[in-house]
């Protein structure tokens, strides 16, 4: 009876042996089946892609401060506030800027009535010329009818007919009319030298255009630049965040007061291993998703370029590899991308946001590649205003210059 079970066991061996066998063929083939297909996905698909999860939303931090000093009198605007380009934000106190903005004012319509006067005397100086000039005509004529009487007077000496007295009387009407002939010729030449000098006062120029005149309107204009200046517009449209600034505080010219975030105008910089970038080119698309919409969202952008150098080579403290214990670490380097701008109004970024990329490294389309990103920006919130000042300026001069 024992040798009939032997049999049988050693048969229930050999088929539990055989499936075994069976089973590791069957896996094993499974497997390289895996491998043949990962490797056909990864030669036709996946070779022609990079991708990475070490990327963040970044954008520019406009940060908000004063060009004077001044104490804080109101703020406008707070944390997660969206504000408009130009919108108020702080209120410094105006009362000293006011009040040079009002001297600056009064000071230039004196600079524009003195120099009219300097106009206006240019006629009298002429008509004085023309009075002094008569003046020595008459004493012209005082000379000669003294000298004619002089002489006459030593005529008629010599018959006896005058005497002495007489002739040192006429004698001494000759010298006065000589004196006071040198007197009219003195005040004439003068007067002609105020005239010349007054003429160079207002030679080649208006009285809206003279110096003094130029000198008070750049006075004003810096007064009005002042007391604007005590108003703080945006300079951009965005997101207003780290406000530190507070009511009463005294704040000195460059004290950051908050920061405004243009939300509209967020990039994501990727940073890739260097074995990445290497056929990696300006004008791909890649596509992105955020973790704060997870995969349901997907956003379009381009590669616009590559950085100078890796994130170690411009950090703090740069890694110091010259030493004997070094060990190589595999350097990332970042990738700027851009968003399409509509999808990212419809869903709206924040900076620092976790991003996953994938770049097609298939090659860019010549006017993807020769694309230049628009990277001005610019405001003019500063300076849009400033017409305003120049009308007032025309406005004084006007009513301070007369017919």
């Amino acid at each position: 009876m024992t040798t009939d079970k032997k049999p049988a066991s050693q048969a229930t061996e050999r088929k539990s042996g055989s499936q075994r066998k069976r089973l590791l063929i069957t896996a094993a083939l499974i497997f390289i089946f895996i491998g043949i297909a990962y490797a056909i996905w990864w030669a036709v698909f996946a070779a022609d892609y990079e991708t990475t999860d070490d990327a963040y939303v970044h954008g520019n931090l406009v940060q908000v401060t004063s060009q004077i000093p001044g104490t804080v009198i109101a703020i406008h605007a707070d944390d997660t506030q969206l504000i408009s380009k130009g919108a108020p934000l702080v209120q410094l106190d105006s009362s000293d800027a006011d009040i040079a903005l009002i001297q600056a004012e009064a000071a230039l319509a004196q600079a524009v009535r003195r120099t009219r006067t300097i106009f206006v005397q240019n006629d009298a100086l002429q008509a004085d010329i023309a009075l002094r000039e008569a003046n020595v005509e008459r004493a012209q004529v005082d000379l000669a009818k003294a000298a004619s009487d002089l002489k006459r007077r030593q005529t008629l000496a010599r018959s006896g007919g005058v005497s002495g007295e007489e002739i040192l009387h006429a004698q001494t009407a000759v010298k006065a009319a000589q004196s006071g002939l040198a007197q009219a010729q003195a005040a004439l030449a003068a007067s002609q030298a105020t005239l010349k000098t007054n003429q160079a006062l207002t030679a080649g120029t208006t009285v809206a255009r003279h110096p003094d005149v130029m000198q008070a309107a750049d006075q004003l204009r810096k007064a009005w630049l002042t007391n604007a200046r005590t108003r703080l517009p945006a300079p951009v449209a965005g997101m207003i965040a780290q406000r530190s600034v507070q009511v009463g505080q005294h704040v000195a010219p460059g004290t950051p007061l908050m920061t405004i975030i243009p939300l509209q105008h967020v990039w994501v910089e990727a940073n890739f291993k260097e074995a990445q970038v290497r056929h990696m080119k300006p004008g791909q698309n890649v596509k992105l998703t955020a973790d704060l919409y997870g995969g349901d969202i997907t956003y379009h952008g381009k590669v616009e370029g590559i950085a100078a150098g890796t994130g170690g080579a411009f950090a703090l403290l740069p890694a110091q590899n010259a030493s004997g214990n070094w060990i190589k670490v595999v350097q990332r380097v970042p990738v700027r991308i851009t968003l399409d701008p509509k999808e990212l109004a419809d869903h709206p970024l924040r900076v620092g946001l976790s991003m996953d990329v994938e770049v097609e490294l298939a090659e860019p389309q010549a006017s993807d590649a020769g694309a230049k990103a628009n990277t001005q920006f610019e405001t003019a919130v500063f300076t849009d205003n400033t017409g305003a000042v120049d009308a007032q300026i025309n406005k004084i001069i006007e009513e301070n210059l007369g017919s």
